[in-house]
């Protein structure tokens, strides 16, 4: 009889474990540039992740389960993303991370996420990210390479074959240097001025009067904020008419400001449909999906949504189908890497175990500054 009333106990324990170890919230991290010289991209995706976690919630999570959000500020600084990312997973025991925010940050984190195995979604850009693939590691900005492509297309189209590139010296801006030069090399432009600048720099006159002096049919600038906004405004100082192209790393409206409408004029940069929702047709794929994160966003903080906080929204679109796979660490990086055409704001994801981004070119469309507005370049 003591033996059965155990045995009894015993079931009992395990299904009352079972029952709480269900009902515990499902604990995501998130490591963002709030603040710093970055804050730009990581205000957002903050905002924009405690949105729809919110939203989820107030709907009775994901498959019934709660939403837990614990989100780290990184400041952009490197040593604190691991020193944070270290504390989610060690203290916190989160299953899945978002962010960071930038390449130089991400690539710093990854060996850790491998380590600990735990699923890792950059909000950051550069290709060396899920190139070559990691295990545990994706990310939602389209692979730098496809801007570069996007940029080199249009330069094609207004036969620009020389071309000058100015590139900030981070993670960001030397992936995106080295994709520029091999993709220029392989479609038959020739680079004449290869300049570089320090995130911190407060002006390139120096770099831009060596362009000025090779004579370029055409500029591009690769950074984040604010280091395009001044290179827009020190070539128009300069009296350099060749026009100019930026990144995706700027694609919002901050960097207009930033510019001032009359540098801005004119600058061409691949940018996500985000950018130009309202511009889309209407049977656009992504086009519902835009709009209503733009409305949501502007309810919930007064402004417009951004590109970078659409890099949040994906993972959380992601985040949200893994879940379907079961909700441990490993589950959920396997759910991550079956996803199938997941319509989003970035683009439309399929991730494979080849590839850990899942976007194409058809992730940008290009876009012209005009009178302080983005057009598209059709």
């Amino acid at each position: 009889m003591n033996r059965i009333f155990a045995v009894i106990v015993g079931i009992v324990g395990l299904l009352v474990a079972g029952i709480a170890s269900a009902a515990e919230p499902f604990r995501i991290g998130a490591l963002f540039s709030i603040t710093g010289p970055a804050s730009f991209l990581g205000e957002p995706e903050k905002n924009t992740l405690e949105m729809l976690v919110k939203d989820a919630n107030a709907r009775g999570g994901i498959g019934g389960r709660k939403l837990e959000l614990v989100v780290y500020d990184t400041q952009g600084d490197v040593t604190k993303a691991v020193q944070l990312a270290n504390k989610l997973i060690k203290n916190d025991k989160v299953s899945v991370i978002v962010g960071p925010s930038t390449t130089g940050e991400t690539m710093a984190v990854i060996p850790l996420a491998e380590k600990e195995k735990i699923p890792l979604i950059s909000c950051a850009a550069g290709i060396k990210i899920t190139d070559p693939v990691k295990k545990w590691v994706f990310k939602t900005p389209a692979n730098d390479h496809v801007a570069a492509e996007k940029i080199l297309i249009q330069a094609a189209r207004l036969k620009q074959k020389s071309l000058a590139i100015i590139t900030v010296s981070d993670g960001f801006g030397s992936s995106g240097r080295e994709q520029l030069k091999a993709l220029a090399g392989q479609k038959g432009f020739r680079i004449v001025a290869d300049e570089v600048y320090g995130p911190k720099d407060t002006d390139m006159t120096a770099q831009l009067t060596k362009i000025k002096a090779a004579k370029p049919d055409a500029v591009i600038c690769w950074g984040t904020n604010p280091g395009p906004a001044l290179i827009a405004r020190n070539m128009k100082q300069l009296g350099i008419k060749v026009p100019l192209y930026m990144s995706h790393g700027v694609a919002s409206k901050k960097f207009i400001e930033l510019a001032g409408a009359d540098a801005a004029e004119g600058i061409m940069l691949p940018a996500g449909k985000l950018a130009i929702f309202d511009k889309l047709p209407k049977n656009d794929p992504q086009y519902k999906l835009l709009k209503s994160y733009d409305e949501s966003y502007r309810k919930a903080y007064g402004v417009e949504a951004s590109t970078f906080g659409g890099y949040a929204y994906d993972s959380f679109l992601l985040i949200s189908g893994a879940m379907k796979k079961g909700t441990s660490p490993q589950q959920i990086r396997d759910g991550l890497e079956q996803t199938r055409k997941l319509v989003s704001v970035s683009g439309i994801f399929t991730m494979s175990p080849s590839d850990h981004n899942g976007l194409d070119l058809s992730a940008f469309e290009m876009v012209r500054v005009t009178k302080g507005d983005w057009e598209l370049i059709k």
